[in-house]
């Protein structure tokens, strides 16, 4: 990307409002919940749903996808068509904060995304069950989800997840949460540098994928409030690891099959936390992907989804 774009992009981070007006001109759909106006997509597979047809050998659970820190449902690009392809009815949404969704004024800890996945399951899924994904962010959010709202799961799928208490955070991460101050460096030096950073793990793809996710990103973060969401969530979520694990152990506990990739190149979410969570989540599959960073699902969706069908698939 030129530099010239480059600082047009960063200029534009939070000079918009999220209006109705806004949203109206937006792809995808919103509901009003009561957690706050949520955007959406959805889109029916041809496979017969589960819970309509528990005889059906050809049945599938629906699918909902939960994008993490950053980055809104756009992260799943490479994942939801493959698996509308494979006939399952499959729903991803931007994560109050992000995206398209409402800026509330919250602690975007795990618990206030739980609710807002609770909400969005009501209004969308038959019976509430389903299948959910998560990445990084949206690790932690899940397990949350399961020891809040046990008996919703069928079966789950991690990618690179946060919220592991052995997970060391680098410096500038630390910074943030300095009371006050860490809040104004934020603000100040976080839409350049999540524009800067946010294709470094991006190891695969050319430099016209790479600039287009920049943009994808840029336009979302046009709107107020994107920083006020971030900055909480990573002092209310990614940093509060010890309760991340926690509900992490909960969710064991309800033996929900469980498949977790993870990059060995992840700079984001490092592999190291691996050992902790095999620990913490003994029944669970894992896999390892070699030379795979951070996004993968997005850097590297035929891979991901070629280790993850054969597993949605096992009875």
């Amino acid at each position: 990307m030129k530099e010239k774009e480059f600082k047009k992009l960063v200029k534009q981070v939070e000079t918009k409002k999220l209006t109705k007006k806004e949203r109206a001109k937006a792809p995808g759909e919103f509901l009003d919940l009561g957690c706050g106006f949520t955007h959406y997509e959805m889109k029916q597979g041809t496979a017969p749903l589960k819970s309509e047809h528990p005889d059906d050998p050809d049945a599938k659970w629906p699918v909902v996808l939960v994008h993490g820190y950053s980055t809104p449902y756009f992260l799943y690009d490479h994942i939801f068509e493959g698996l509308v392809n494979e006939g399952y009815t499959v729903i991803r949404y931007d994560l109050l904060g992000r995206g398209l969704s409402e800026r509330m004024k919250s602690k975007y800890a795990p618990e206030d995304f739980a609710v807002q996945l609770k909400e969005l399951i009501d209004w969308l899924v038959p019976d509430g069950k389903c299948i959910l994904f998560g990445t990084s962010m949206g690790g932690s959010i899940l397990a949350a989800f399961c020891a809040m709202y046990p008996g919703h799961v069928q079966k789950i799928v991690l990618y690179a997840p946060a919220g592991m208490d052995t997970f060391k955070p680098p410096v500038y991460m630390k910074l943030a949460a300095v009371p006050v101050l860490g809040r104004r460096i934020f603000k100040l030096v976080m839409p350049k540098s999540t524009l800067a950073r946010a294709t470094d793990e991006l190891l695969h793809q050319d430099e016209a994928v790479k600039d287009r996710f920049v943009r994808d990103l840029a336009f979302t973060m046009q709107y107020k409030g994107y920083l006020d969401g971030t900055h909480a969530s990573l002092v209310n979520t990614i940093l509060k690891t010890k309760e991340d694990t926690k509900y992490y152990k909960k969710m064991a506990k309800q033996h929900i099959p469980t498949l977790v990739i993870w990059g060995t190149e992840d700079k984001t979410m490092p592999i190291y936390q691996i050992d902790r969570m095999a620990k913490v989540l003994k029944d669970a599959e894992f896999v390892i992907f070699e030379g795979s960073g951070h996004i993968f699902l997005y850097d590297e969706g035929e891979r991901a989804l070629a280790h993850t069908l054969p597993f949605l698939e096992e009875e």
